[in-house]
Order: C-alpha cells, then structure tokens, then sequence
C-alpha cells in the first residue's frame, strides 16, 4: 500500500515506518523535522489546511516525475504534540485537533479511502489527572468513560469525536489507537529497573506499556483489515511493566475497584482484546524477553 504518514519523525513513527516498509508498504512522512529514515519526505505544518491538502496531492519524491503523483490508500496520522508540558496548555490542545482535523478534511476530499489515527491511554482520565484518579473498572477497554482533565487527553477525546463524525459522513474507515506508554528496545535496561523497583511509578499508565515494534504490527493490521467503519482500540503489550503479579497490583492500587474478569498473574491492566479479535493484533514482545 502507499501510505501518507504523519510524525514519522517521533520515537513511535519511526519504529512504524520500519516495519510498514517489512511489510512491502510505501511510507511518504510529513513531519515539521526529517527523520533519517530512507523514504520520501515532506516538511508540513499540519495546523495549516492548505499544507495539508497541499502534500497529499502532490509530488513525494525524484521517481514521481516519472510516475506522477502519488494516489495514497491511507493515511496513519500520529503528528501531535506528545504530551502536557512541553508548552501551553492551550497550543497542545489547538495543534493536536486542528492538525487532525485538517488530516482527515483533506483524506475526505482525496478521496483516500482509510485513515489510522493515534489517540491515547490518557483519554481514560488517569494518566494526567491532578492527584490520585483510579479507573471504573479493570481492566480497562474501550467502554470505560473517557473524561480527562488535561488539554493533551482533551485533544484526543474530541479527535476521537472528529473521526466518528467523518466516518459518519463518508462511510470510510477512520480506526483510532488508544496507544499506551511506548517504549523502544533501548528503553527497557535503562528504564525498566527503576519500574520494577517501584511499581507505584506505572500506576497513571494501568501498569501497561506498548513496544513501538509492536505498535508497528498494530497498524499494519489495520491497514490489512476493512470495513470496520469507526473503530478505537487499546494497543498494549499482553503483560504488566511491573514485576508483581495481578493480584498484588489490585490489593495495592485498586482497592474499591470494579475487578470485572480474573486475570492472568502478569496480564496487562490495559486490555487488548478487541484488537486481537477484531484486527488480528498479536504483539510478540515483551520487556521480560530484553531484560533477561
């Protein structure tokens, strides 16, 4: 597939190119900064709806002058400021919506038939929450309420509602990932220690965590699965980011909370089932397997 790419250039969208290019997947990248990967590249600033539309029907690269231009068959759109505090509360929330607005406007009017967005785990209202919020329920899927406080997790609740409200107009497939904290190969002896030492330190992110390779296999998935219309999905990896059983997390951290299914003693708290049931997601890493 030929693919339009949105912030190929963060820590997530690179470890998902690559593996998108594993797949046979053509990756154009439309970020604000190169990202030294080996594919076609364009430097777009989202929030701008002309750039926008601009870069998805033009030329991408030297052999399109030959070719002409390219006609993509999705968009995966993970540009966004990353997070809270990296500057105002109110940029990140106008970037984030507007850049996604924009994205999915112009694939609407292309004509490009499917667009894979990044939403997050913070929509759940736990991971920036001011003070101690615990969920409704776990584990957590994708029918637990989504009423954050903060502008980044606001953002992606109301992208969420943009997505719904394209694919209602248009009958296209628009499929969101609630993506959990990701993590690459490097990161697990230079974090992990530190989680395992002091479990409470992954209680904002429900004790789960995503390997960006993994992440990669996710969206590969959904480019290979159809007609799903609107869809969310939580992405994580089967297991805990602790070194504590099921059991010990509830009694510690979840005292009061709806426990709905028995769990496995090192299953993840950020459950992934719809993913595996409906995109056929079947994430093969796990920290346990780098740390030794």
């Amino acid at each position: 597939m030929r693919i339009f790419f949105t912030g190929g250039s963060g820590k997530a969208g690179k470890h998902a190119i690559q593996h998108l290019q594993a797949q046979g997947h053509q990756v154009t990248n439309a970020d604000l900064v190169p990202s030294g990967l080996d594919i076609p590249e364009l430097l777009v600033d989202l929030t701008d709806a002309g750039q926008v539309i601009g870069a998805m029907s033009q030329l991408s690269d030297w052999p399109d002058l030959d070719t002409g231009v390219p006609k993509y068959d999705a968009v995966v759109h993970f540009a966004a400021v990353a997070r809270i505090l990296i500057g105002t509360d109110g940029e990140c929330f106008r970037q984030n919506t507007i850049s996604t607005y924009n994205v999915m406007e112009a694939a609407v009017k292309l004509g490009i038939p499917k667009v894979i967005f990044a939403s997050s785990e913070t929509t759940y209202g736990i991971c920036f929450a001011h003070g101690e919020v615990k969920p409704q329920y776990v584990p957590i899927d994708e029918d637990h309420p989504t009423i954050p406080e903060d502008s980044y997790a606001m953002s992606k609740v109301c992208n969420e509602a943009t997505a719904r409200s394209f694919q209602a107009r248009t009958g296209m497939d628009i499929y969101g990932l609630r993506i959990n904290n990701v993590f690459e190969p490097g990161d697990y002896p230079a974090l992990f220690p530190d989680f395992l030492a002091d479990p409470a330190s992954r209680r904002r992110n429900f004790f789960a965590y995503i390997d960006a390779r993994d992440l990669g296999h996710m969206v590969d998935c959904c480019l290979k699965t159809d007609g799903l219309g609107y869809e969310v999905f939580n992405v994580s990896n089967d297991d805990m980011s602790v070194d504590i059983s099921s059991d010990e997390v509830i009694a510690r951290f979840y005292e009061g909370v709806e426990v709905r299914r028995d769990m496995k003693p090192d299953e993840t708290f950020y459950a992934n089932d719809k993913a595996k049931r409906l995109v056929g997601f079947r994430p093969k890493h796990s920290w346990r397997d780098a740390m030794g």
